[in-house]
Parts: C-alpha cells; sequence; structure tokens
C-alpha cells in the first residue's frame, strides 16, 4: 500500500549531494550506509571533484546525471544548499533529506530556511530535516543517516521517531536488543513531521510498538489522529516527552486556567488515548524492549524467582513502590514448590530458591519458575539474579526462562540486578528469542509497569458516552457567539440545560427585589455579588451564607451595593454535608478545549489537586479521573461522615465533558467552582462561563 511519504522513506532512487572519498565526511558515510542496508535502487554521487566515490558512479551537477532522480541527501554546507536545491527542483527531485541547520553568518530576510521551505512547499518536496540525522527503513533498506552506525542484523518490529537527533542515535546505534523497522531523527521539521512519520509507521504490518521522543507537536489534530489509527490496530505508542513550560497563569480568568500547564494537555491527551509516557531515553528504551516481545502478557501480575534474600526484598521494595503487582500463589501451587524447595525456604512469591544450591538445582529452579508461571494470577515470569564472574549471563538461567515458557506458553525474561548485560551477545540474541533481558531492577519494574497500563487500557471498559441534547446546543451556541460574558446566573441556567446540576439563583438590583427574592425561595439562603468583573467572589468578600431573615438580607444587600455594585444573586442555602469539587474547561490553542476534574473550594488553587482529560468521556472514566486525586480518599467518608455520591459527580462531570466537545469552540474558560458533592447527589454552587472573544457588557 502507498503512502504520501513513499518518495522519501521508499525511495527508488538516490543521489548524495556532496558525495567525498573522504573517511568520516558526511557526504563519505551516507554512501556507506546505503550499502550496508543492501539499498537495491539506483545510487549516484554528486561532486565535480570526482568521478566516482566508494565504487559509485559521480557527477558534477544534477544536469549531468543520466536520469531522473527521485530523492537527494545533501550533505553540502549552508553556504551552497539554496542553489544546489534550485537545481535540484529544476531537475524533478521528489524527496531531500538535509542534514545542514540552514543558518548563514550574513543572511538577508526572508532567511534561508524560510526561503528553502518556501521553494519546498512550492514544490511539493518531502524533506527530512534540515539539521537531522537521517532515516532508517529496515524494511526496505533505505538509509539516508550521513553517520555511522552499528550493524543492523535484521529488520523487526520496533519503530522510533525522534526530534531529537542524539534521542534516536543513542538508541539505535547502541542498543542491540532491539530490532528496528523504522527510525528517524526529524530535524527542523521543514515540512515532513513527527506526526507524518508516525502515521507511516503505523501503516507497516510489521511495527509492533513505536518509540517517539517528543519536543513538540507541529500537527496537533494529526498527531491525535494518529494516536486513534495505533488504538485502532492495537500498537502501544512510548513517549519522551520534553518541555514542560506552563501557560501564561497570570492571564486566565478562571481557577483552572491558574493551575494548568502546557504539559498538563500533553498528559490529558497520552490519558485519552493510552500513551504510555516514559522519563527519560533509558526507560524508553527498556519498555520497547519489553513491548516488542513476541508473547503477550495476559491478565495478573509479576512471579520472579531469586538467588538472594535480600534482592528479593529488594524487588518486594521497589515492585510497591512502582506499583507493579505480584501474582497470588494458590495452596496447590505452594504444596508443589514445597515438596522440591531446600529446607527452610518458604514457598512465596517472588521466591528466594537458592538453598543449597547443590545437586540438580538447575533443575528444580526451572521447575519452580514453571509452577509459579502456571498459576492463573500470573501474567509474566522473571528470573532476578546475578550475572557470573565475567559479567555474563549464566546459561542455566536461560535454560529456567525457555523451560516456563514452554509449560505455560507465557512470557519470561532474565533481570540482572546490576548493568552490564545490555551489549553482551547473549543477552542481544536471548531478547531476539523472545525472552527480554533488562538491566537493574528499577529499569525493569518501571517497563512493566508500562506494559501492565497498556494492557489494561486495552481492555478497559470506556462506558457509554453521554448524547447531548440538540436545543440546548443550538441555543447556547447561538448565545455564546455574542462573546458577551456570562454572569453566573446565566452561566448556571446553561449547566442545567446540559444535565449538569447547578444552583438556582434570581438575580436583582434594589433592596426590595432581594427581599422578594429571598422570600420566594425561603430562608436561609446565599447572597453574593453578580457585578460583571468580579469572577472570584470570594476574594472580593462578595459572598454571604446563611442569610436568615429579611433584616438580614437587607443588611448583607446594602454592604454589597456599597462596595462591589447594586448587582445581587440570591440562591438557597445548600446545607447539606459535602465535598467541594471543581469542574473546569481550558482552551489549549494546540489541542483544543480540556477538561479539569479535581478538589475545589476556595483553596484550589493551593492544594492543586487537580487531573485533566480530554473530551468528551463516559461516567465510568470519569470515576476514574476522580481516583487519580491524591486527596480522592475524601469523597468516601472520613470520621463518621457518609460517602460521596462519587457516582453522581461522575455522570455530571461527564456531561460537562460532552457539552465542552459540543460547544468547545465557543468557550475559552469554564470554572463550577465549588461543585458540593454530597451523600446523594451534586450540584455547583457557582459557575463561570468565558465565551472565546469575550467581549466586556455595558
Amino acid at each position: 500500500m502507498r503512502h504520501k511519504l513513499d518518495p522519501l522513506v521508499r525511495s527508488k532512487s538516490i543521489v548524495v549531494v556532496g558525495a567525498s572519498q573522504r573517511n568520516g565526511s558526511l557526504g563519505n558515510q551516507v554512501l556507506k550506509n546505503l550499502k550496508q542496508a543492501g539499498y537495491a535502487g539506483k545510487v549516484y554521487a554528486l561532486n565535480p571533484k570526482y568521478e566516482e566515490v566508494e565504487g559509485i558512479p559521480c557527477f558534477s551537477d544534477f544536469d549531468a546525471l543520466p536520469e531522473t532522480i527521485e530523492h537527494a541527501i545533501f550533505t553540502i554546507g549552508d553556504a551552497g544548499i539554496e542553489a544546489t536545491l534550485d537545481a535540484a527542483i529544476r531537475h524533478g527531485i521528489k524527496a531531500a533529506t538535509m542534514a545542514s541547520t540552514l543558518m548563514l553568518k550574513k543572511d538577508s530576510e526572508p532567511c534561508l530556511k524560510d526561503r528553502i521551505i518556501a521553494k519546498i512547499h512550492a514544490h511539493d518536496i518531502l524533506v527530512c530535516g534540515a539539521n537531522c540525522m537521517g532515516m532508517y527503513n529496515f524494511t526496505d533498506k533505505v538509509w539516508t543517516g550521513p553517520f555511522e552506525t552499528r550493524a543492523h542484523n535484521a529488520s523487526g518490529n520496533v519503530s522510533l521517531i525522534s526530534q531529537s537527533g542524539s534521542g534516536m542515535s543513542g538508541i539505535l546505534d547502541t542498543e542491540a536488543r532491539i530490532n528496528f523497522n523504522f527510525a528517524v531523527s526529524t530535524g527542523q521539521e521543514l515540512n515532513v513531521t513527527l506526526e507524518d512519520y508516525l502515521d507511516f509507521v503505523l501503516e507497516q504490518d510489521t511495527t509492533k510498538v513505536v518509540g517517539l521522543f517528543m519536543e513538540t507537536s507541529r500537527k496537533p489534530m494529526a498527531l491525535r489522529a494518529a494516536f486513534e489509527k495505533a488504538n485502532l490496530r492495537e500498537i502501544p505508542i512510548v513517549v519522551v516527552k520534553s518541555g514542560r513550560t506552563e501557560f501564561a497563569a497570570e492571564m486566565a480568568s478562571s481557577h483552572t486556567g491558574a493551575m494548568a500547564g502546557s504539559d498538563d494537555t500533553y498528559k490529558a491527551l497520552f490519558d485519552r488515548y493510552g500513551v504510555v509516557r516514559v522519563e527519560d531515553c533509558d526507560e524508553l528504551a527498556n519498555t520497547l524492549i519489553l513491548m516488542a516481545q513476541p508473547h503477550p502478557v495476559g491478565p495478573g501480575g509479576l512471579v520472579s524467582l531469586h538467588d538472594s534474600g535480600g534482592m528479593r526484598q529488594l524487588a518486594i521494595d521497589l515492585a510497591d513502590k512502582t506499583g507493579v503487582p505480584y501474582a497470588e500463589l494458590s495452596d496447590n501451587c505452594k504444596t508443589d514448590l514445597k515438596a522440591i524447595l531446600d529446607p527452610g525456604l518458604p514457598a512465596v512469591n517472588p521466591l528466594d530458591n537458592w538453598g543449597s544450591g547443590e545437586g540438580d538445582f538447575p533443575k528444580k529452579a526451572a521447575e519452580h519458575l514453571a509452577l509459579m508461571l502456571a498459576e492463573p494470577t500470573a501474567a509474566i515470569g522473571a528470573v532476578m539474579q546475578a550475572r557470573d564472574a565475567n559479567s555474563s549471563i549464566y546459561p542455566e538461567y536461560i535454560d529456567y526462562i525457555r523451560h516456563a515458557h514452554a509449560r505455560t506458553g507465557k512470557p519470561v525474561c532474565f533481570v540482572s540486578g546490576h548493568q552490564g548485560t545490555g551489549s553482551e551477545p547473549l543477552a542481544a540474541a536471548v531478547t531476539h528469542e523472545g525472552f527480554a533481558v533488562i538491566d537493574g531492577y528499577s529499569n525493569f519494574l518501571k517497563a512493566l509497569k508500562h506494559v501492565f497500563d497498556y494492557r489494561d487500557f486495552s481492555v478497559q471498559r470506556r462506558g457509554v458516552m453521554p448524547i447531548v441534547d440538540e436545543d440546548a446546543t443550538i441555543k447556547w451556541r447561538t448565545r455564546l457567539k455574542t462573546g458577551v460574558a456570562l454572569g453566573e446566573h446565566e452561566a448556571c441556567a446553561m449547566m442545567c440545560d446540559f444535565d449538569i446540576p447547578a444552583v438556582f439563583s434570581i438575580l436583582v438590583s434594589t433592596e426590595s427585589d432581594a427581599v422578594t427574592a429571598a422570600q420566594t425561595i425561603g430562608f436561609p439562603v446565599v447572597i453574593k455579588t453578580a457585578e460583571d468583573d468580579i469572577n472570584h467572589k470570594s476574594d472580593q468578600a462578595g459572598v454571604f451564607i446563611n442569610v436568615q431573615d429579611e433584616n438580614n438580607v437587607r443588611e448583607v444587600y446594602n454592604e454589597l451595593k456599597t462596595r462591589l455594585g447594586a448587582k445581587v444573586l440570591v440562591a438557597p442555602m445548600v446545607s447539606a454535608y459535602g465535598t467541594e469539587m471543581i469542574l473546569g474547561m481550558l482552551k489549549d490553542p494546540d489541542f483544543g478545549p480540556i477538561v479539569a476534574i479535581g478538589i475545589g473550594g476556595v483553596h484550589t488553587e493551593i492544594l492543586k489537586d487537580i487531573v485533566f482529560a480530554m473530551p468528551p468521556f463516559s461516567a465510568i472514566e470519569a470515576k476514574q479521573l476522580v481516583r487519580r486525586l491524591k486527596m480522592a480518599p475524601l469523597l468516601d467518608g472520613q470520621r463518621g461522615k457518609e460517602p460521596a455520591d462519587i457516582e453522581a459527580f461522575a455522570i455530571a462531570a461527564s456531561n460537562f465533558s460532552a457539552m465542552v466537545q459540543s460547544l468547545g469552540d465557543q468557550l475559552e474558560e469554564i470554572d463550577l467552582n465549588p461543585v458540593k458533592v454530597m451523600a446523594k447527589g451534586c450540584i455547583a454552587l457557582d459557575a463561570l462561563v468565558i465565551p472565546t472573544h469575550t467581549i466586556a457588557k455595558n
């Protein structure tokens, strides 16, 4: 199946511009890489100094080439690249790779980079780079990288797309345990971006897992579409995301906006699509190794075999810290283990099976692991033991692994307690056989947690998405298009139209109307300022609760009128005990509306106990989001208090997410704070809705 990137990644012919006979030069190495790859297409060199380079015919310029070439690899400096690109365009190239930075000491406006971009867009030329380390298509044997790389024995099932050159080469060139099918350093992404490469690798039948090193997304909607495709094809994506820059929070009008950072958007995006986020390139490599293995990880936890009680205890501590569960062993399994364990060794998981270590110990050890791995509660097994005196893996350990897998069909790994096995030929060979070898307990457990998380994401119940009322959508879309900010009274009415419980209130601007409103509602009441320019009423001492009678109403009204203005809201007093939550929405400039769920009230910005999610989501997913809050146990009831109605809040949050998805293009920010979650039901006690392109009320 053809892909739009084919001229770049599956080039039928290549010319190396700036080819050189000088060993170590970019123009020499790229030719060697094409030879090493076994590239089957036509290859030409371009340099007026030579007639041939590395046995490849060399020509003076594009006009001298005997045929039209599809892909030009530029290994020349910035000073000559523009004129040479012009010649390449006249020649008819369809793709290019550029290693240079496109920066000149003395330049004009528009600068060199912008001039190059204009030219490639005008002529529909696909460019890898500039300022990149090239592309390696191992399936089709197209290597355009101008730097030396290690031997790659076979095309594999792991794709690596990196916006950092070193982020790619640091794994590609050193990690022999991974067999790649594709790797690319995207560079400046003049027109071909990370998202484009991701779409390509997701279309390949050989791709089992994708690793990303991301700095930013230049095509946010294309990124979301690619993540959707990955979900449909059940291909996990593992990402290192750098750059945790904060939004300009001082510009935000809502609590939600003040607490959100740009990284929160990416986290919400990754959570929505089950994208596994790791902290660094080591964690990325280890996770890719585990996810690339051929034996699937089913339900259950880890079983592990140890030759040291101390190291076993360390594994238990680290697993608890990482969140990796150990499998529970059945009584039958414990009985079978006791029958073959040396005296004094308890039949538990994780298992320290090193007793005397004598006699037929290797055979018994293999059986120990097989018995535990056969348990229905076991998803994966690991031999977590030391290496020999030469830092090599004991071959007996591999026998344990093979035996356990042959008995159960389940995945098994070897984990060293220390660094040192990653570059060992046996480690690479065993990993390629289907049994991952990982250095370090923490490295293994972090990677395994990611494997478990993706497994759980793949089988989780998403629940039913709420249906948005069409009449309500039309009504409020029309209102929001005016750009006039909604007061609390109107904002609460909007929430109610979308089945998000919000407090009823009456807007008044005279003392007598305030008294009448309070009498209509029934005492006690809440009275709060409704002046248009006051978003956070509590900060201005603009909220009075538990107003008990007519005289109290008059007193409160006149104080508010004097300090803040004549417009006030009168609302019923919600006196039932409850936990204060926050529901919010903000608009990311790239990815659009994002929903926030957190602990609310006047201290919400201090606590910052909040999670972000891409809308829409179901009530089931909303409950999962609530459980991620650090203070979620508050909702379960404390000191004799009844548990909060999380179900009601989850339904409200789900309806809120559907409303946000439906009206998101007309909304800038929303703040429902607090949303009181009671023993039965929930209700928003305050609401702030800011339309896009808000204009001030007269």
